[in-house]
């Protein structure tokens, strides 16, 4: 398989990475987390595409967003961003504190936006790039959604890989696969291609490299499907 460019370039992957760690990033964690988020965001896009085709719409709004996630829970990522959205207002639950207290929206969304939201715009034209490679135009709300879920999701990888880099591997976390009842379980990793995804880790603990990013990926991707693609997908030669 031969990888797929990807919409978002190194030089803003590797900004998303300085917004949460001063380790340096090798030139290949950064194509290779480019290549990750462009595969969850293209997956998401093709599900809203979907729910559209059904209605008979070629433009995507929201509400396609929704019904994607809900059809596919394994495109459920960059959930930081719902509080922040109007899209998904409700339907992130009710929080309530010790005290049995229902705590606002605006105090959940806390006093300091998160770096992550407050940069979602820097995704926009990649978004739109992904958007068009897969004929597909969005309503602006949908852009914007993209755009967070993009961002929020690519900070989440970067933060997974500086601490993979410090604690020195994976050790405390294990794995989480979704199967469907009636399919066989899909096969394991060959070795020679994803044997890189261990435990424990070499190297120094000042950059953070291509394996710490695939490592982070099967961390934040806890369906079979998706991770499976994405990691496929990020290590295909180019």
């Amino acid at each position: 398989m031969t990888a797929q460019p990807a919409p978002f370039k190194t030089s803003l992957v590797k900004v998303v990475f300085r917004d949460v760690t001063p380790l340096h990033v090798s030139r290949s964690a950064a194509c290779v987390a480019a290549s990750v988020t462009r595969t969850v965001l293209t997956e998401i896009i093709d599900g809203a595409r979907r729910t559209a085709a059904e209605e008979s719409r070629k433009k995507l709004i929201p509400g396609d967003l929704i019904s994607a996630i809900d059809r596919d829970v394994e495109l459920e990522v960059g959930s930081t961003w719902y509080v922040h959205s109007p899209t998904f207002r409700g339907r992130t639950g009710d929080l309530y504190d010790a005290d049995g207290v229902l705590v606002p929206l605006r105090q959940r969304r806390g006093t300091r936006t998160p770096s992550a939201v407050a940069g979602a715009h820097r995704f926009e034209a990649g978004v739109r790039k992904l958007l068009r490679s897969r004929g597909a135009t969005a309503v602006p709300a949908m852009v914007r959604d993209l755009d967070g879920i993009a961002s929020v999701f690519l900070t989440d990888l970067a933060r997974n890989a500086a601490m993979i880099v410090r604690e020195g591997g994976v050790n405390r976390f294990g794995t989480v696969t979704l199967e469907m009842p009636d399919e066989p379980a899909a096969p394991p990793f060959p070795k020679d291609s994803l044997g890189v995804l261990a435990t424990t880790r070499g190297g120094d603990r000042r950059t953070i490299g291509r394996d710490d990013v695939l490592a982070a990926t099967r961390m934040l991707l806890f369906g079979g499907g998706l991770r499976r693609r994405a990691l496929t997908e990020a290590v295909a030669p180019s």
